[in-house]
């Protein structure tokens, strides 16, 4: 009852400064969600470094006002103090408290004594929560988040707003929670911003039932607790979804997270979404770059090795301006099947998942697994698809594909499914046809498929237990693929059953009676139908 209610307050918090934002102008405007995502991350380190800070010192956790307390402790007893709290931890300054930025609320240029508060907090921990381009520059954590207001006279009231909004309740109570409640506010957080809009590589979410059903079936419940030091990595992280849950089957005590995606955005949201989900040691590894161009996790000249890579990377995306600089010698081994040529028309259709699918294989341990969405097409498909699909099971990699039903993601028709890749892989492949499953609900003015909670297990327990089922899965081996011409469809390798059921001869010939007359009549409906537009046809008049 007690998460219920925070997460209800949080969600709260949540609206008061999109209602904030929307009342001084930047309601949907592209700014907003800096500033929503930026202050409540202000707001969660802030709690969170006095959750800490009062387990440490008992003269903090036992004061009717910590604040008051913190600024009472002795300088070298302060110091101490931050020394030791957690690594995940923002190391504040008394001044950098919610508490005495609301008594100074009334000071000239609050504003710019907001701003600079928060910058300052950014610059004194920019070495555990700064995102990295490919190119070394670091992305600190706070923007001047009053300079979004284009009005100078309403920047003191619009920060007076947020700092009387930030000292209504504290998350200290909620540090306990575990993954599925922070996924949950992840998600409200950014459910107005997450769009499939924007830019190059443009922020993809992935819905829950996807992003689950890889997971799990990476992780298999019965190696849940015993990896270690799992490197899990994704070249086109968006907002870290497909991260989030893989690293929570592992443990996120076990796995380090390496991610790299073109959009500021999306790193952004990334980092908050580490922060989150107690994954603050993996921010160093969070890089704003081109995957596909420049990809920044190297080994010497080699690419770097993962045990772990998920992805939802963009299908189609114009990248006809370096095309060119891909295909070059020293990618022939990276893009084994080849490099999309550019189209005389259309080049916002290149597929670019074949050149993202190729770099992941690449990209894999000798004892590595993969869980990528492609679309549907790709299964069957020829040309640099086939190539792919060849050498999965030619060097028998493939474990498996999970085909899903359409509109599994709301803000697109095309099909998608899930390629499974284990490089370790020495069994039969599982391929599954969950097209059939799911309930179609309206999303806006989208239709969205939606798998029931049963309906997402039975596609994993199915997996995992590589089961055969009627109409929905089949587990066939490599020489069975190879001979299909390929083909990772699973409807192709559904037994075709027939039922005989034994009928007399008059029985028989009462049926093929029966027929008879029933297409002779349609026959003969036919042909007045015909003659009846015909007839019509003929008294048309030009006039």
């Amino acid at each position: 009852m007690i998460t219920l209610e925070f997460e209800r307050k949080t969600k709260e918090l949540i609206d008061s400064l999109k209602g904030i934002c929307a009342s001084n102008g930047l309601g949907n405007d592209g700014n907003e969600f800096k500033i929503i995502t930026q202050v409540f991350l202000y707001k969660f380190l802030h709690d969170k470094f006095a959750y800490e800070l009062k387990r440490l010192d008992k003269r903090v956790g036992s004061a009717d006002n910590w604040e008051r307390a913190v600024k009472a402790l002795p300088e070298g007893d302060l110091e101490m103090a931050m020394l030791q709290l957690p690594a995940n931890t923002a190391r504040l300054k008394s001044e950098h408290l919610i508490s005495s930025l609301f008594e100074r609320q009334n000071d000239k240029d609050f504003a710019k004594l907001f701003d600079d508060t928060l910058r300052d907090i950014a610059i004194e921990n920019n070495d555990i929560f700064a995102v990295r381009t490919a190119s070394g520059s670091k992305i600190i954590l706070f923007d001047r988040v009053s300079e979004f207001i284009t009005d100078t006279s309403k920047r003191d009231a619009f920060c007076r707003a947020i700092i009387n909004k930030l000292v209504e309740f504290s998350f200290e109570y909620i540090f306990t929670e575990k993954f599925d409640f922070y996924a949950t506010i992840f998600e409200y957080l950014i459910s107005d911003y997450n769009k499939d809009s924007g830019g190059k590589y443009a922020e993809y979410y992935t819905p829950h039932a996807v992003a689950k059903i890889m997971a799990a079936i990476l992780v298999p419940e019965g190696e849940r607790g015993q990896i270690q030091n799992a490197s899990c990595y994704d070249p086109s992280a968006g907002s870290g979804t497909l991260l989030m849950n893989l690293a929570h089957a592992i443990g996120e005590d076990r796995c380090s997270i390496y991610s790299q995606d073109i959009s500021q955005k999306s790193s952004s949201l990334l980092r908050l979404n580490l922060i989150l989900n107690g994954l603050v040691h993996s921010i160093q590894n969070v890089i704003q770059g081109n995957t596909i161009l420049s990809p920044y996790f190297k080994d010497g000249k080699n690419l770097q090795l993962f045990d772990y890579i998920v992805s939802n990377p963009p299908f189609k995306m114009d990248f006809s301006d370096f095309r060119d600089d891909l295909d070059s010698k020293e990618n022939q081994s990276r893009f084994f099947a080849g490099v999309p040529k550019i189209p005389a028309k259309k080049k916002e259709s290149m597929a670019i998942y074949q050149l993202f699918l190729q770099h992941i294989i690449h990209s894999l341990k000798d004892d590595g697994k993969a869980a990528v969405v492609v679309p549907t097409g790709f299964v069957t498909a020829k040309g640099i698809d086939k190539k792919i699909r060849e050498k999965l099971i030619s060097e028998k990699m493939l474990a498996g594909v999970v085909s899903m039903p359409s509109n599994i993601f709301a803000t697109t028709g095309t099909n998608v499914s899930i390629l499974f890749i284990d490089r370790s892989n020495k069994g039969d492949v599982v391929l599954i046809d969950a097209s059939n499953l799911g309930e179609t609900i309206k999303e806006g003015k989208n239709q969205k498929t939606v798998l029931s909670e049963e309906e997402e297990n039975l596609i994993i327990s199915t997996f995992i237990a590589k089961n055969e089922v009627d109409d929905l899965s089949a587990i066939v081996s490599y020489e069975d693929v190879a001979n299909k011409n390929h083909s990772f469809s699973a409807g192709q390798y559904f037994e075709v059953k027939i039922e005989y059921v034994d009928i007399s001869h008059d029985e028989f010939t009462d049926k093929l009676t029966a027929r008879k007359a029933i297409l002779d009549k349609l026959f003969e409906d036919s042909k007045t139908l015909s003659k009846s537009i015909s007839d019509g046809l003929s008294k048309l008049n030009y006039e």
